[in-house]
């Protein structure tokens, strides 16, 4: 199979969706790779590296998405890309499509089969491929949102930790997902106060014996999540619906309760997010400010760290990939229930329940395309 690896062309993304070592197995199995030109430096992996594993460097995207049978990516195609997809042609990334009406309607009229990271699913309910950059954004929300609460950035002068004497700001983290529990360990690790809230009693159980002393663990509800928010100097939003708009928990009345120079850093930015007055903003451009509330929207946040997130991330995509590449999309999907999840759109066909939900298309099985 002819496999296509283009540069991502989204603001400051550095990541890559396949390192040297994946192109050789991929190549030893005789599948031809071609990559973008430049495409790995961010991640410090340069050209040469791809070469000497018998890849193809294409000098252009125009070249490596003409001759691609299959196309890896990390994130969804942006307006400047849906031109070069071909029919037919399969793409294997982070998609998001629930949060993108305009993005959604671009792949169905492409006729493009669209197999999604982010909605492949094993049967323990684990997203097996959402979950590295769920860890990493977790961890790095919690960093972004201590360096935005310095004054210097507009926020309430608290050092997250505290010292002796002074107590720890407070942390409040709505979801107690991935996202959730990554971004408690490292701030209850610096000394915050943390709030996790979840709606699972069972999560919550969990989470109270894996958790250090300085988390606190509360059911989520409307009552509860205004009562930790009007206390908070840092909000994260780590809620998620698998393939579907995240529910919105914070209302922009909401904002009215909260402190003046706290900050919300909501990662569940790709599916809409979780606060009503948030949207997607950029590492080059990462902030602003509703009603003296800092906003950080950044919607590929492990983007900022390439080198890890590249290999966290092809870690765990790659035996998938070498599935898809083996035995072609159909016979792969067939053969790996967790993998036919991941299918939303084939055929200008939708095929994922929340996508159809989110923009009220028609739902096909996706069973009707393999079998």
């Amino acid at each position: 199979m002819k496999i296509g690896i283009p540069k991502e062309i989204k603001t400051n993304e550095n990541r890559i969706s396949l390192v040297p070592a994946a192109a050789e197995a991929l190549t030893a199995a005789g599948h031809d790779v071609v990559v973008e030109q430049g495409a790995g430096v961010g991640s410090g992996f340069p050209d040469e590296r791809y070469t000497s594993v018998g890849a193809r460097i294409a000098p252009d995207a125009d070249e490596v998405w003409a001759s691609a049978d299959l196309i890896v990516k990390v994130k969804e195609p942006i307006e400047p890309e849906w031109g070069r997809i071909k029919p037919g042609q399969t793409i294997f990334t982070y998609f998001h499509f629930a949060a993108n009406r305009k993005l959604t309607q671009a792949h169905i009229d492409s006729g493009a089969t669209c197999i999604a990271y982010e909605t492949v699913e094993l049967p323990s309910r684990e997203l097996p491929l959402l979950t590295p950059m769920s860890e990493v954004a977790g961890r790095m929300a919690v960093q972004e949102g201590a360096k935005y609460l310095e004054r210097v950035h507009g926020g309430r002068g608290l050092l997250l930790g505290g010292v002796p004497g002074v107590k720890p700001a407070k942390v409040v983290i709505l979801g107690g997902g991935v996202v959730g529990s990554n971004a408690a360990k490292i701030a209850a690790g610096m000394g915050a106060r943390v709030v996790i809230l979840d709606v699972s009693l069972e999560r919550l159980r969990y989470l109270s014996d894996v958790m250090p002393a300085n988390v606190q663990l509360i059911f989520s509800n409307r009552h509860n999540v205004l009562e930790q928010i009007a206390a908070a100097d840092l909000v994260i939003g780590g809620v998620l619906i698998p393939g579907a708009t995240a529910p919105r928990l914070i209302r922009k009345d909401d904002l009215k309760i909260m402190r003046p120079g706290a900050v919300i850093v909501d990662v569940a930015i790709d599916q809409g997010g979780c606060v009503e007055t948030i949207h997607a903003t950029t590492h080059e451009n990462p902030i602003y400010l509703v009603d003296g509330i800092i906003h950080y929207g950044v919607a590929n946040m492990p983007g900022g760290v390439p080198r890890t997130s590249t290999l966290a991330l092809t870690n765990a995509t790659f035996p998938y990939l070498m599935e898809l590449a083996n035995k072609g999309w159909k016979q792969a999907l067939r053969d790996n229930a967790a993998l036919r999840k991941g299918l939303n759109i084939v055929d200008g066909k939708v095929t994922y329940h929340g996508v159809a939900e989110a923009f009220g298309f028609d739902f096909h099985e996706p069973e009707n395309f393999v079998n």
